[in-house]
């Protein structure tokens, strides 16, 4: 019996330690349904977000026949070193060291695996050396970035915040600590610089003359996905997230514009307790390319 069996055998959500690829002990969480079995779901958290936010849609999802991983990227979290002055980490580790271990350990189960993404997971898609490995993908709030991009009066405080605000704290304390501005996790000073540079434009780290390769690197994959953004999300709205998903070009893509119907959903109201009908829609597309996959894995061969 494997470990994602034994976790899957447990009557309720299940604390466990994920190895990365590198052998960094990563805090997770295995979220098992007792309903027929759907599919295998990886949640690919947003920067600087706790994988507890996403219990409630794990929950959801368990009740329609999805098990359900979540996980604390190194230096967050369960993740967080003792001390983040000094740790090393950059933005790529969290794809490639971090999500890739997690996509090995869903794919090697048997059941479906799919890709849930919030914010920098709908980017970590691309950046993930087995993405071949994920039947299909849905993400919310994903963009470039760019503050160019955004709301007038959002993309002043977020040009403050980098330009200003940031730069002080970080120099004061060796690492972003984003939680004295109460906006979410503090993060390794390797994420902040490398976020800082590529949200300086208007596609992100394709703009970034150092990052070429990323153009053929995200042209590699074809994983059918769907990013669904908010009208109203001020860090995401759905022009950011279309000056980025183009590079997932020989990928069958496609968007959705999602309008608040009483309460805003913003960048984060995708997985608070209110979002129920946006997890329905997510879960019944993923069934949708479940049905369809022979199509789609055709398509891939033909393209290879």
């Amino acid at each position: 019996m494997t470990h994602l069996q034994q976790l899957a055998d447990a009557a309720s959500a299940t604390a466990f330690t994920l190895e990365a690829r590198d052998g960094f002990q990563l805090a997770a969480c295995y979220y098992p349904t007792h309903t027929a079995l759907q599919g295998n779901i990886l949640l690919a958290g947003a920067t600087g977000v706790q994988q507890k936010l996403y219990r409630r849609f794990a929950g959801f999802a368990n009740e329609h026949g999805f098990n359900v991983l979540t996980l604390d990227y190194r230096g967050i979290g369960g993740s967080r070193p003792k001390s983040l002055k000094g740790f090393e980490a950059n933005y790529l580790d969290w794809a490639r060291l971090d999500l890739s271990a997690a996509v090995d350990l869903l794919a090697d189960s048997g059941a479906p695996p799919y890709w849930v993404g919030h914010s920098y997971g709908g980017q970590a898609l691309g950046l993930i050396d087995n993405h071949d490995r994920i039947d299909a993908a849905y993400c919310f709030g994903t963009g470039a970035g760019w503050a160019g991009w955004m709301p007038p009066l959002e993309a002043i405080k977020v040009r403050l915040m980098w330009n200003v605000i940031l730069p002080l704290i970080v120099a004061r304390k060796g690492y972003m600590a984003w939680s004295l501005l109460g906006m979410g996790d503090d993060l390794p000073l390797g994420i902040y610089q490398d976020w800082k540079r590529w949200c300086a434009n208007p596609h992100y780290f394709f703009d970034d003359p150092a990052m070429s390769e990323m153009h053929d690197i995200y042209a590699r994959v074809q994983t059918p996905s769907l990013f669904a953004n908010a009208v109203d999300d001020a860090w995401a709205p759905p022009k950011s997230r279309d000056a980025f998903v183009p590079f997932y070009r020989n990928a069958n893509v496609a968007t959705l514009d999602l309008t608040p119907s009483r309460s805003s959903i913003g960048h984060m109201g995708y997985f608070l307790a209110n979002a129920e009908v946006m997890w329905a829609d997510c879960l019944t597309w993923l069934q949708t390319q479940a049905q369809a996959r022979p199509a789609n894995h055709q398509i891939a061969e033909s393209a290879s």
